[in-house]
């Protein structure tokens, strides 16, 4: 059981290393090919999106699942069995999806407004074809509980791409390519990531090396396998994409909607780059934010365990993703002008980036009740949340980037999260909307509003001091350290944490202790 935590805990080290390494190398990258380049890249990127989740979350988990049950049963050849037609209808999904994304590039491309975006498609289709073996060999490693092999290749793959990336798009451009190459090189890095990806995975499976089992597994078992693979491992997948989905009804709506409006290509293909610049905040937002929180329920499920019902009612998660969504959103909202500048060069777009800046908080609710919710075993309820995201996202599109652009589709964003978010939490268990999480409300925007209500005097004194990129880099890096002082500081002062849950979390454990021996 030591090794099985120990694996956990380095496997979800590794997502969000990879979070933060997916998000931070598209500054760098806007910067090299400018807005263009970037809405060029955004467009197609939620595309790839898709096939990493397919391959990372919802079938490697289903077949983990449906591995470990038989090798508890001592069933080797069934086992294998499961690796192997998850390997035969893996291997035919990803056929099709290969086949459609490559010969319906060309339509693909006019649904997205943008005709030049047909050849990063169709190169990315390839994609396809690497996920089912990348989804079998990591289920099959975590059905053994081997966490170490899924781990290694997301940061190989990650490292990989970002390194790919960056590099064939600098070689693009020094040789004079235009936005489009530059992205074409961009989409042969994320392949080149998966390649990665795939070699690590067969590495470990060769260096484990198993001898082939004996024995012979009903057809009826084999045949309920696969069932169960299509349809929870399929959950899965949708319910752990909402991050990627959302941004996929940008890529097909946001540019025909703004030139129905009369706006040319070029105009639109600028608003939109400087409307993505947004993405990258929100995944630094959530990927903290997150893994933070769901880190904290295996102690809520030991308590559980435990029957330690008053610790299970202060719904400690939720309230834990609440503070560092509450303080994540309002801290950006704050400071966007100058962390604006200091990523992306300009300022501009700061009220678009400081209305996304608000879905930080409710994608953060959103995804750590949806976490709840699957480890209670009510994975539909949660795929249901993430249908209430993109449908909501969809009529809130067509209603609000007609009138208002940019702006508008930043509202649908984050108008849809907070639609995912109402919706799982009035689906969790009455335990988990207690009172006293309710309580906690009042301290939490407290908190906030102190918080906003210095960096708002900060900002105006720092504003009126200087101006460039590097005075900009240092006003919002003074402005983090300043409002997390403030912020940190009225959370203790509000008791929004007993001493029972802080003594839960390892770091801070450790930390008492330390001022215990002095």
């Amino acid at each position: 059981m030591g090794n099985v935590w120990k694996g956990a805990a380095a496997l979800t080290a590794a997502t969000l290393l990879t979070k933060l390494l997916s998000a931070l190398y598209r500054i760098p990258y806007q910067n090299m090919v400018g807005d263009v380049g970037f809405y060029i890249y955004q467009q197609v990127y939620p595309i790839y999106g898709i096939v990493v989740a397919l391959s990372l979350t919802g079938y490697p988990v289903a077949i983990s699942k449906l591995i470990a049950e038989r090798l508890a049963a001592r069933d080797e050849a069934g086992a294998a069995a499961v690796g192997r037609i998850a390997l035969l209808l893996l291997g035919g999904a990803g056929a099709v999806l290969f086949a459609v994304l490559y010969i319906g590039a060309g339509a693909i491309s006019l649904w997205m407004g943008d005709r030049q975006l047909e050849g990063l498609v169709r190169v990315l289709s390839f994609s396809c074809l690497f996920f089912p073996l990348i989804a079998v060999l990591r289920g099959v490693f975590q059905g053994r509980h081997d966490m170490a092999p899924t781990a290694v290749s997301q940061v190989g793959e990650q490292t990989v791409r970002v390194t790919a990336i960056l590099g064939l798009s600098y070689w693009a451009i020094k040789r004079g390519a235009d936005a489009y190459a530059c992205g074409m090189a961009a989409v042969g890095g994320t392949l080149a990531g998966m390649a990665a990806a795939l070699l690590i995975l067969l590495f470990y499976l060769v260096r484990r090396g198993r001898q082939k089992p004996a024995g012979h597994t009903p057809p009826g078992s084999v045949r309920q396998a696969g069932w169960h693979l299509l349809t929870v491992g399929t959950v899965i997948c949708f319910t752990n994409m909402v991050l990627t989905l959302v941004p996929l009804v940008d890529s097909f709506l946001f540019v025909p909607l703004l030139q129905e409006t009369g706006l040319e290509l070029n105009e639109v293909k600028e608003l939109k780059g400087v409307y993505d610049r947004g993405q990258p905040l929100i995944q630094l937002g959530t990927a903290v934010g997150t893994s933070l929180s769901l880190a904290l329920v295996p102690f809520v499920s030991g308590m559980r365990r435990g029957r330690e019902p008053s610790f299970l009612h202060s719904m400690l998660p939720i309230r834990f993703a609440a503070v560092i969504g509450v303080g994540a959103s309002s801290g950006l909202i704050c400071l966007i002008r100058p962390i604006n500048t200091m990523l992306f060069e300009n300022d501009r777009g700061s009220l678009v980036l400081a209305v996304l800046s608000a879905s930080v908080f409710f994608a953060t609710m959103a995804l750590t009740a949806s976490a709840l919710l699957q480890g209670m075993g009510k994975e539909w309820t949660a795929a249901a949340g993430v249908a209430a995201a993109l449908a909501g996202k969809i009529v809130l599109m067509r209603w609000l980037v007609p009138s208002f652009g940019a702006l508008g589709a930043a509202l649908a964003t984050t108008g849809a999260y907070a639609l995912m978010a109402g919706f799982l939490y009035v689906r969790l268990p009455r335990e988990y909307r207690s009172a006293r999480a309710r309580v906690c409300i009042y301290p939490i925007v407290k908190a906030a509003v102190a918080m906003m209500a210095v960096l708002k005097l900060y900002t105006w004194l720092m504003d009126a001091s200087g101006g460039g990129r590097l005075w900009a880099s240092a006003e919002a890096l003074g402005g983090v350290v300043l409002g997390a002082a403030v912020y940190i500081a009225c959370i203790v002062r509000g008791s929004v944490f007993s001493e029972q849950e802080l003594s839960a979390l390892p770091f801070v454990h450790k930390f008492h202790l330390r001022l215990g021996s002095r």
